[in-house]
């Protein structure tokens, strides 16, 4: 039986290469002739068996090479100029109506000296006898005899005569119709046998199984018979399961090449998809034959590429798991397609980020970047690690396996999309990056890179420094010491409008002037680079809130420094801080007023209004210091608001209106206008408040507003306060409390929850600002991850990057909140109520959290030093 089988296929190959041969046949007689032509032809005319009786008949054929005219030296029978006609000789010849006597009269001119008239006539006969057989040759070579030996008329091997250049049409015209001939017969031919094939490849011998393997590999690399395969699905199944079925190395490797071919048409695509071809091919990927890896990693990329559900399908085979193993391998272009396949899967797919993970995946992706040069394999995989970084288990461990100076190590590239793809995943791995030690080299060159012209790389340089310097002294001493300070001012400066870079440059600018041995110095430093009035206008429009929240915390870190708090009244901080102040209140109480149970979502651009008023309440706090300031703020009738923020059920508003309280009440003025505002009731309420913080400042306001009062009065609240602050000490005299004979600025020291702590920064969330850096790059949309990023030239041609990198602290998002009725702020003109058209409150997002109660925030959206 297996002998039959054997002769059938036998015989089935034989007539294939038969029919191959005879679809050919004329090709291949072309081409013999036209290199027995060629190779007998000559670039001039063949004089060699002319007859040479002397030396001047030798000498006249050596001057036929480029002088078929006299000159008029050897003669002197004319005193003719050559003609400067630019035919050659040979093509004049070659003109139907050429003047037979003038063509004699050169030839005379040219070889009277050599040859005698009956050897110019035979050479003129020649020429006219194989005038037809010249075009011909050029025409239709394959007409000629074989070894004719054909005259030529060419004079230069680079001027191809007027036959010549007529032939090429005639030529073309020949090859396509042999061409369509060719084809027609390939397509009969593998349409006769697709049925004997898929017949052969569902054989249970498996040598019958390779050998039909091996002929519809050889059909596949013809246009014509790869599209009847195409056509048949029938086919491309029994190839599959031929190819499952088997252990057999030719069968797999043919096979695996039959399907890498197919893959590169749609309908390929689709025909392998049905056919279940997708798990064959990540079983090949175990495979220990290279060619065999190649085609099935290189098949799988084209379905991920280009068919829906190939990638549910790659999951589902266990793809993602042998991908990950192949990352050991060493081949630059292999590793190169092999990433850009996870990074496919792993895009907007949350599961697959942790298989990965899983698998090791971080560890040999950051291997790659540190091993490698080759920049395709640099740029998918800096790809990969950009969609992982956005997962929040994934951070960790890209960071511990060496990520971020790995990354930092490629930022000096030439290739401008793999220093962008670096940029963007060391800003979402920053946030978990803040303890890492050894990143001097690393804040020094993104100080650089706040030069540059790139849009993109400035604002991602930005927000890396912003998150570097969250709560890490020895990154903001690290970044003052190489310049820092003056690049962000510079930075902000440049940036305009462009919220993208002057927010994460702002966040930035807040961390290095707080709560680090060179904060001081970094306070002085805004001011001496001119960064006040810039940072004071950007408290006006078009500023959103967001960066608004952002410049008052760095206003009120700016305050900590007496010098500049001139400069910032002079420059109208105050007023504008007032303003936002009691803008920020008035919103808070409307929208309480319209919740229906109480929690409203004060969320704007993603900000919460009891934010913006404990950041300029906070900011007011510190400028209230120094005497003029005080007397501004009272001038702008801010006292009555402070009071009623007193009752508010947020303690650390509670703490700040107490503390700007406490300032104002230094003075008499002060002390006697908040007074008459009512302040001693809810202040003597705070008395008993469990923040210590707020206890005290109520405590020093009290103290302060008695100096006038008599006596008895005064002893009377001495031991009042007493009893409060120092109710849990029995031991304590009734005297006044500690510190109270000294009333001053420094009065109180900050309480221990009152040491506010830096805020990581949350890249914007709001579509279409970020410009168009990318070309066709996705967004990640899962969680940690954020729609496109925005502001000015961006990233993305359309589409967005892996974006929201970090979870910010307190829950609060920086950036625009979808949903919201807010635009920009208007720009307001007096302390009033702002104008009903201001708000919309009807596309309220009622999804977002409400505040949860919670009073204890210990780490503030602003850095502090009290």
């Amino acid at each position: 039986m297996a002998d039959c089988r054997d002769q059938d296929l036998m015989s089935f190959s034989n007539h294939w290469c038969i029919s191959k041969m005879s679809s050919y046949q004329m090709t291949g007689t072309t081409t013999t002739r036209t290199v027995s032509h060629s190779g007998s032809g000559n670039s001039y005319m063949d004089l060699s068996n002319m007859p040479m009786e002397n030396k001047q008949q030798q000498t006249m054929m050596w001057q036929q090479n480029q002088y078929l005219t006299d000159s008029g030296i050897h003669s002197g029978a004319t005193t003719q100029a050559p003609s400067i006609s630019s035919k050659g000789h040979g093509e004049e010849m070659e003109e139907e109506n050429m003047d037979n006597n003038r063509m004699m009269f050169d030839w005379d001119q040219g070889f009277n000296q050599g040859f005698t008239q009956e050897q110019v006539d035979e050479m003129n006969q020649q020429l006219n006898q194989t005038r037809s057989q010249r075009v011909r040759a050029a025409m239709f070579p394959e007409t000629l005899e074989e070894g004719i030996q054909i005259p030529s008329t060419q004079i230069h091997p680079d001027q191809p005569t007027a036959v010549q250049r007529l032939a090429e049409p005639s030529q073309m015209l020949k090859h396509a119709v042999a061409n369509l001939i060719n084809y027609q017969n390939d397509a009969d031919l593998a349409t006769f046998a697709v049925p004997e094939l898929i017949k052969l490849l569902n054989d249970e011998d498996q040598v019958v199984v390779a050998r039909a393997a091996v002929i519809v590999h050889h059909l596949t690399r013809n246009d014509a018979s790869r599209h009847v395969i195409l056509n048949s699905p029938q086919m491309v199944a029994a190839l599959v399961r031929a190819m499952n079925n088997t252990n057999d190395f030719e069968t797999t490797r043919y096979g695996a090449a039959v399907l890498h071919s197919l893959s590169q048409h749609r309908q390929g695509l689709l025909a392998i998809f049905k056919s279940g071809g997708i798990p064959a091919l990540v079983k090949l990927l175990s495979s220990p034959v290279e060619t065999v890896l190649f085609y099935a990693i290189t098949t799988l990329h084209n379905l991920l590429l280009h068919q829906e559900g190939s990638k549910m399908a790659v999951r589902l085979a266990g793809g993602l798991q042998k991908m990950v193993a192949l990352l050991q391998r060493n081949n630059v272009k292999f590793l190169a397609i092999t990433t850009d396949c996870l990074q496919i899967l792993a895009y907007g797919n949350q599961e697959s980020k942790l298989i990965i993970l899983a698998s090791g995946g971080p560890v040999e992706l950051v291997r790659i970047m540190r091993s490698y040069t080759y920049e395709k394999l640099l740029w998918t995989t800096s790809r990969v690690l950009k969609v992982l970084s956005v997962c929040s288990s994934n951070k960790p461990g890209i960071v511990e396996a060496g990520g971020m100076s790995a990354l930092a190590d490629n930022l000096a590239h030439e290739s401008p999309r793999v220093v962008h793809n670096c940029l963007w995943t060391l800003r979402n791995l920053s946030d978990a990056a803040t303890r890492v030690e050894g990143m001097e080299g690393l804040l020094q060159m993104l100080v650089q890179l706040l030069s540059s012209n790139d849009f993109n790389v400035v604002s991602c340089a930005a927000g890396i420094l912003s998150n570097l310097t969250c709560n890490n002294q020895r990154n903001k001493v690290t970044v003052c010491q190489v310049g820092g300070i003056e690049a962000l001012v510079r930075t902000i400066m440049q940036a305009g409008d462009k919220e993208d870079i002057t927010e994460p440059a702002v966040c930035a600018l807040r961390h290095l002037t707080s709560r680090h041995p060179e904060a001081e110095m970094a306070q002085n430093a805004v001011r001496l680079h001119y960064g006040l009035p810039v940072l004071v206008k950007l408290l006006h429009p078009p500023s959103r809130w967001p960066l608004i929240k952002a410049v008052v915390g760095l206003i009120r870190n700016l305050a900590l420094c007496p010098a500049n708090h001139a400069p910032l009244r002079e420059h109208g901080a105050l007023p504008r801080i007032a303003q936002l102040m009691i803008r920020a209140h008035q919103d808070t109480q409307r929208r309480a007023s319209i919740s229906s149970n109480g929690q409203s979502s004060n969320y704007v651009d993603g900000v919460r209004m009891e934010e913006i008023v404990e950041g300029t309440v906070g900011a007011l706090h510190i400028l209230a210091r120094e005497a003029h300031n005080r007397a501004v703020i009272r001038s702008l009738n801010c006292i009555p608001l402070f009071v009623q923020l007193l009752y508010s059920q947020i303690e650390n508003i509670q703490r700040v209106a107490a503390g700007v309280l406490c300032e104002l009440a230094a003075d008499k003025e002060g002390a006697e206008m908040i007074e008459q505002e009512g302040a001693t009731a809810p202040l003597t309420e705070l008395l008993h408040s469990r923040n210590e913080g707020v206890a005290t400042y109520a405590a020093a306001v009290l103290f302060r507003m008695s100096e006038d009062k008599p006596h008895d009065f005064r002893k009377r609240l001495s031991v009042e306060l007493t009893s409060s602050l120092f109710r849990g000490d029995q031991n304590i005299p009734w005297t006044e409390p500690p510190g109270f004979a000294d009333v001053g600025s420094n009065l109180l020291p900050p309480p221990a929850e009152d040491t506010f702590r830096d805020q990581i920064y949350v890249p914007p969330q709001h579509h279409g600002s970020q410009g168009s850096m990318q070309s066709g790059y996705q967004s990640d949309m899962t969680r940690g991850g954020g729609t496109g990023s925005g502001g000015g030239g961006n990233a993305g041609g359309g589409a967005a990057y892996d974006q929201v990198p970090v979870d910010s602290m307190q829950g609060l998002e920086i950036g625009s909140h979808q949903g919201s009725g807010y635009g920009p702020m208007d720009n307001l003109q007096d302390l009033g109520p702002p104008p009903a058209e201001d708000l919309n409150f009807e596309n309220l997002d009622t999804g977002l959290p409400a505040h949860t109660g919670d009073n204890n925030q210990g780490m503030a959206w602003y850095d502090t030093d009290l």
